[in-house]
């Protein structure tokens, strides 16, 4: 089966992914919904947040993690290098000279082109972590999109997607409403099938 690039990302009600800094200190990081995502996806846990939150350091869904430098930035400024070890770790960016880590690979050349490449390998799925440019950059190769909507509107911010042009039916595959207004939606884009929690 081929490997899927699924665009993995929480999100504000308004459609935000983060505040116009990148911030993100409107994010539930508590309740029912917490456990479920640390179940299915803790490989998306930031490395530095894994012991206290008793996330195992598992590789569930994806082997690898596809970043914006501005995504990579926010923790660059916490002096986290490495965010998402043990993934193979790829930082998009023509701005950025060198990685400060040796377990992130700088891509200096078209994102398109890397997700391709990434494609044609055997593996786990792609996580595309962000940012809003990257994003809108390989949308048509992104072949799921799971929100984690939480119940915040913040009014301004970075957008899911920075510059997408076109339009791309997308099918639901999976939603689930928790009882904090925690809403955790998965849709496919090449006739996904449906199924509702």
């Amino acid at each position: 089966m081929a490997r899927k690039l699924v665009y993995y990302v929480a999100c504000t009600v308004d459609g935000f992914i983060a505040r116009a800094d990148g911030s993100f200190d409107w994010a539930l990081f508590e309740g029912e919904h917490f456990a479920d995502l640390i179940e299915r996806f803790p490989e998306t846990f930031p490395a530095h947040l894994r012991p206290a939150f008793g996330v195992p350091e598992t590789a569930r869904r994806f082997d690898t993690v596809l970043m914006g430098r501005k995504t990579f930035e926010v923790g660059l400024r916490e002096g986290i290098t490495s965010p998402y070890k043990p993934l193979r770790q790829l930082v998009v960016s023509s701005a950025m000279q060198e990685s400060p880590d040796s377990t992130v690979r700088l891509h200096r050349g078209s994102p398109l082109d890397l997700v391709h490449q990434l494609k044609a390998e055997d593996g786990k799925d792609i996580w595309l972590c962000g940012g809003a440019q990257l994003a809108a950059g390989v949308f048509t190769e992104i072949d799921e999109l799971i929100l984690k909507i939480n119940p915040v509107l913040i009014g301004s911010g970075i957008p899911i997607f920075n510059g997408a042009a076109g339009t791309r039916p997308a099918s639901l595959v999976e939603h689930k409403v928790y009882p904090n207004g925690f809403v955790f939606v998965r849709y496919g884009f090449a006739g996904a099938k449906r199924s509702v929690r």
